[in-house]
Order: structure tokens, then sequence, then C-alpha cells
């Protein structure tokens, strides 16, 4: 089955063609971070008139790079929800349009669940049961994954996610945006001895975050101390080993609860290298594995969208003609792809 994947919940404009056959056929992304950038984030408006201006010619493009017609397309996914919902309505409408004129099933997809799947995206995927830790720019979740469309929610985040608590230290230290990747490139020439911050809500029990005091931290030390030219260096530094401690202890947290050894690392956060050190060492300890999705799939993209498309309609599911959307979305209300 040909299953095309669009993705456009946030600032980016994804699509993609996969097959169970063959496998990820082709991917073309187009990201919105210097439409935004002149306003420090994502724009919703804006956005949502980018993907419209988008998603025709990133489709001739996969089309093109598949050596496909699109005549041969055999479903059509598309991110439902979490997300922004004009940019949420313009896929939506996309996938649909394009489904009814193709006489072919159309499926919305979860954001989340899509980049929880990404890893299957590589030479060596995951097997559930495992753990998954989902850090995206919005969202921040510990799931305990037994099969796919089967998902315990262990932890989240009770304010800022970790996405967003990099972006906003970030901007507070004059990085730009996207903040994130700005921080940790700075960090690197961070001094680790000079700053040490807490780590929110490791002190108790239990598997929720919290990192918007952490953030809150981070500005009183910047304004408070001094203004020399390794300052934010430092602070970086010492702020996203502070986020990387936190999910590890959580993660750490998790295996012992559910007793299980591989996990799952996804979203964009997931590409932050520090991070990935971190918790392939515990994975290793543990005689378990991580995985991850290569950098390119770290961001919303359309591959994942298409893969979680592909594997829930195998299983028969298909969207009637009510063309919904979700802004708010919980993981846990998914149901497996063969209830």
């Amino acid at each position: 089955m040909l299953v095309l994947g669009i993705e456009t919940s946030c600032d980016e404009t994804g699509v993609a063609l996969y097959s169970q056959g063959r496998g990820l056929e082709s991917h073309a992304l187009y990201s919105q971070v210097a439409l935004h950038a002149e306003y420090g984030g994502v724009v919703p408006e804006l956005a949502s008139r980018d993907h419209v201006r988008k998603l025709v010619p990133l489709l001739r493009t996969v089309l093109a790079d598949a050596g496909r017609r699109k005549e041969e397309i055999q479903g059509v996914a598309y991110t439902a929800g979490p997300g922004l919902i004009g940019a949420l309505l313009t896929g939506a409408c996309a996938a649909r349009g394009l489904a009814w004129s193709l006489g072919v099933p159309v499926l919305g997809i979860h954001h989340m669940e899509a980049h929880l799947l990404a890893p299957m995206l590589e030479e060596s995927p995951p097997t559930p049961p495992l753990v998954a830790l989902l850090v995206s720019g919005g969202h921040t979740l510990l799931v305990r994954v037994s099969a796919v469309g089967d998902y315990e929610l262990l932890g989240e985040t009770r304010d800022d996610a970790v996405g967003e608590a990099f972006d906003k230290t970030a901007k507070l230290l004059g990085l730009g945006y996207p903040g994130g990747p700005a921080l940790a490139r700075i960090a690197v020439d961070g001094n680790p001895a000079r700053h040490h911050f807490p780590r929110p809500m490791t002190d108790r029990p239990g598997l929720d975050f919290s990192f918007s005091g952490l953030k809150t931290y981070a500005l009183h030390t910047f304004r408070n101390g001094p203004a020399d030219k390794d300052a934010r260096a430092d602070i970086a530094r010492a702020f996203e080993e502070a986020i990387v401690d936190t999910l590890v202890i959580k993660c750490r947290r998790a295996l012992d609860e559910t007793q299980l050894a591989d996990l799952v690392v996804a979203g964009g956060v997931s590409a932050n290298q520090r991070l990935r050190g971190a918790l392939s060492r515990l994975a290793a300890e543990r005689g378990g594995r991580v995985y991850y999705p290569r950098p390119e799939f770290c961001t919303d993209n359309g591959a994942m969208v298409a893969l979680t498309g592909a594997l829930r309609m195998q299983s028969g599911e298909r969207d009637d003609v009510a063309c919904r959307v979700r802004p708010r979305w919980p993981l846990g209300e998914l149901s497996r792809p063969d209830d």
C-alpha cells in the first residue's frame, strides 16, 4: 500500500511517500524558521498561509523523486492533532481533497504517535514493549509502549515542555530563534563548574516534569551575575546539563517502574547530542538499547506521518467524511489499530 503523509501541525510543511513493500520512497520538508525568526516565535496565521503555498509544490517533488504518479497513491494520512488549529486544517483539507479526488481512504494521525514511531523508519527499528521519551517543542511525555497504539502515559510536563524551555531561555540570553539549537551550540564552550542549576522535581517520587522554574532560575542568574563575555555560554551549559540530568533521572525511574530495558527517544529535542550521549549510557548500563530517529526525522516531518498512516491503514482504519482536527489530543485516547 502506497501512503502519502502530510504534516502541517506547526511551522514545518512535510510530505512523504511510504509503501509497505519498499519502505520510505521519498520525502520533502520545508521549514518556516526564517519566516518566524523576526517575531521570535511561530505566528499561527503566517504558518497556515505558508503551508498553503508549499503543500502542492512539495507533493510534486516527492512524486517526482519517487518516480510515482499521483494515481498510484492508495491512501492519504495527515496530522490531525495536536497542533495549531489553522495549520492542522490546512493539511487536513489538502489531504481530504486529494483522497476524495483519487477515491482512496484518508486517515488523521496523532502527531505524538508519529514521533514515537519515527525510529521505525531506521534499519534497526525498535520492538515493543519499551519506554518512550517524547520531547518535542510543545510536549514532554514518558510513555509505556506495549504495542503500536497501546500506550500508557507515565508522566508529562506540568508547564513548559523541554523545547519551550530551551527556546525561552535562549531568547532571554539573546540567542535568537529557534533557540534550542543555538543554546546547545554555545553550551559546548561553557564552563561546567561555574553554575549549578536545580534538577526540578527529581527530589520527590513520580515521573512528571516541570521546567518553568528552571527557566526563571536561568533568568535570575543572567540578570544578577557578572556580564563577562562567557556569561551566556556558562549559563547555557548549566541549563542544558540540568535539562539532560532531569530527563535521564526520570527515564531511569520509568525503566525501573516498568521493568523494561529499551528506550525510544523522539521529537525535536531528541537531536540534542548531550541528551543522546547520556541516555545511550543509561541504556547500556541496563543492558538495553536506546532508539532515535535520524536527525532529519527528529523535527516534524511527513515521513513519520506516512509510516504511521500505513501501519494503521494496514489494519483497516479509515476516517469518515467529516473533517476533524484536534488542537489538543491526549495520546492515551488512541486505540490500537486492530481494536
